[in-house]
């Protein structure tokens, strides 16, 4: 299978876990902290990121069965190009260098 190449999202987009948020929002309440709607504002703006990531994601706009299909295509391009591989190396047309 192929790898595709994803792009890299900034550092703050690589912590998506929401559970420290909940925790110190849990914190604020057992303490009776006035801190509560702050650290309820920081989970409402980590969940409206995670949704902005979501619908800028590639392919998020297909059905399951586009992508079932799109992945299914793709596979079969690999196999053929792999079969082409096979079939031209087996031609001896190429001098290939062993590594030493």
């Amino acid at each position: 299978m192929m790898a595709v190449a994803q792009p890299k999202l900034g550092k703050e987009s690589d912590d998506c876990s929401l559970l420290p948020l909940v925790h110190d929002i849990i914190k604020c309440m057992d303490k009776d902290s006035q801190d509560v709607h702050q650290e309820l504002a920081k989970l409402k703006t980590k969940i409206q990121e995670a949704r902005e990531q979501i619908s800028s994601m590639p392919g998020i706009d297909s059905s399951p069965l586009e992508q079932q299909q799109q992945l299914a295509t793709l596979r079969e391009q690999v196999r053929t190009k792999n079969q082409l591989l096979q079939k031209y190396k087996s031609l001896c047309m190429f001098d290939v260098p062993k590594a030493s």
